[in-house]
């Protein structure tokens, strides 16, 4: 078309995914505008080879957390665009992944078609796992997914059910500290407190044209809800984003100040 620019002079922006027929393009040396971190992993690309567990983190020693996937059953628990869904899939492992939205599923189901991996896909609330047998799943995966849920005690006890005796339930969620700042894009030096710590108010986010609502949890109180589920928590970590970390489009200034995430491994006991 007479007046368009050549095709390498423009690029989809990456948080545009195939929602839209007009995606927003950026010039090549044009800075890409990081994403709300509490959106994660919302707008990331998927086809990554690791489990990612939060904004800039470093994945290879987290991922260990999960433990051997090779030929073990994992349940992935709010799949969102399917990277983690697909990494634990190339890994070896018998994935079933689960998400409330169909836009969402849509899309995991496409990243699984690229990469040739097999992954079951359900559309379902992460509270009903129903169509999951007992005592039938050897790990499950959490990537700030808990955090559209606001009673967690539900999910827990499902999971309960669900998992082996003594199997991990590893999740992420974004740490509330950095909830309660924003930066101050004026002064660029510091950031302001904008939230108290005992808010309750769930925080709205847009991605792409994918929208959702982050309740804030503080970990104190998924600890206790862990435990009275029957878990026993084992891993607790407030991990520093690493310079050297493959890059995120959820990068902030934030980093700095106060952990972006907070991560927890849980087993499960009893049966």
């Amino acid at each position: 078309m007479a007046g368009s620019p050549p095709h390498d002079e423009t690029r989809r922006h990456p948080s545009a995914g195939n929602v839209s027929s007009r995606p927003t393009l950026v010039q090549p040396d044009e800075p890409l505008e990081p994403l709300p971190a509490i959106s994660f992993p919302h707008g990331e690309e998927p086809g990554r080879a690791e489990v990612r567990l939060g904004p800039d983190l470093d994945h290879t020693s987290l991922v260990r957390l999960l433990g051997p996937l090779d030929g073990r059953r994992v349940l992935d628990l709010g799949c969102a665009a399917g990277s983690a869904a697909v990494a634990m899939a190339r890994a070896g492992a018998r994935v079933t992944a689960i998400d409330p939205s169909t836009a969402r599923l849509t899309r995991a189901r496409h990243a699984a078609e690229v990469a040739e991996v097999k992954v079951e896909f359900h559309h379902s609330d992460l509270a009903d796992l129903a169509f999951v047998r007992a005592d039938s799943i050897d790990a499950a995966l959490a990537v700030y997914s808990l955090s559209q849920v606001q009673d967690l005690s539900r999910v827990f006890r499902q999971l309960h059910r669900v998992l082996s005796p003594e199997a991990p339930l590893v999740l992420s969620l974004p740490h509330p500290f950095a909830t309660m700042l924003e930066w101050d894009h004026e002064e660029q030096t510091s950031p302001w407190l904008t939230r108290t710590f005992w808010s309750e108010h769930p925080l709205a986010w847009r991605v792409a044209g994918d929208e959702g609502s982050t309740h804030v949890h503080q970990v104190s109180a998924v600890f206790t809800s862990l435990q009275r589920s029957n878990f026993r928590v084992d891993t607790l970590l407030e991990p520093r984003p690493e310079p050297g970390a493959p890059g995120s489009l959820h990068r902030s200034a934030l980093d700095e100040w106060v952990p972006p995430t907070v991560v927890i491994r849980a087993r499960k006991q009893g049966t």
